[in-house]
């Protein structure tokens, strides 16, 4: 796997570093051919360090969050789950999840309500879904993208080499007491999502 530490690599010398460019071609050609999303995300790291044109970088974020959604697709047609050991699962579910937080943050709630809970419906990590239903509530309970993130959300002790970190699972109240807090919109989430367990 080849992921430039930015600390350590010399840009410059990597983008005029012809095996290392055979090496980014390659991953390309294998993330197409396999539709793969987590080398997708290998392919994006590499090309954001590299400081790659913004074409270049919306063509991979938009390959990255299509595959995404038709594996989620298929996974709820066939009512399978996202298990978040997987890494191809792995890397869908935070594409998803990406995509949520982008419609949150340009004041999509709807979108972004349907998002969360979704992953809240197909995500087994128990951590991280009950996170996904108090993204949803804070978005049903109208707390603007800005509130959620400053107010309600705690991202003081993100772990950088824990691969869970890019989903927000700490809040400012213990997840208990904020679903507590929000009942009515987590029955109201849950039965918006029972047209899901009937398909």
């Amino acid at each position: 796997m080849i992921q430039p530490d930015h600390e350590t690599v010399d840009i410059e010398a990597l983008k005029n570093d012809a095996e290392f460019q055979d090496n980014v071609r390659l991953l390309e050609k294998e993330m197409h051919e396999t539709g793969s999303i987590a080398k997708g995300y290998q392919l994006l790291d590499i090309k954001l360090a590299m400081q790659a044109g913004e074409d270049e970088i919306n063509e991979i974020f938009t390959f990255i969050v299509n595959r995404a959604f038709d594996m989620l697709a298929e996974y709820l047609t066939e009512h399978k789950k996202f298990d978040l050991s997987d890494p191809e699962e792995y890397a869908a579910a935070r594409a998803i999840y990406e995509h949520g937080i982008q419609r949150y943050s340009e004041n999509d709630t709807k979108g972004a309500k349907e998002i969360f809970l979704v992953l809240y419906h197909q995500i087994t990590e128990q951590e991280v879904k009950e996170a996904m239903m108090i993204h949803a509530c804070a978005v049903m309970a109208g707390q603007s993208f800005e509130t959620f993130i400053d107010d309600f959300a705690d991202v003081t002790n993100l772990d950088p080499e824990d691969p869970k970190s890019v989903f927000i699972t700490e809040f400012v109240q213990p997840n208990d007491m904020a679903l507590a807090m929000w009942g009515n919109y987590v029955e109201q989430g849950k039965k918006e999502l029972e047209v899901l367990e009937k398909k």
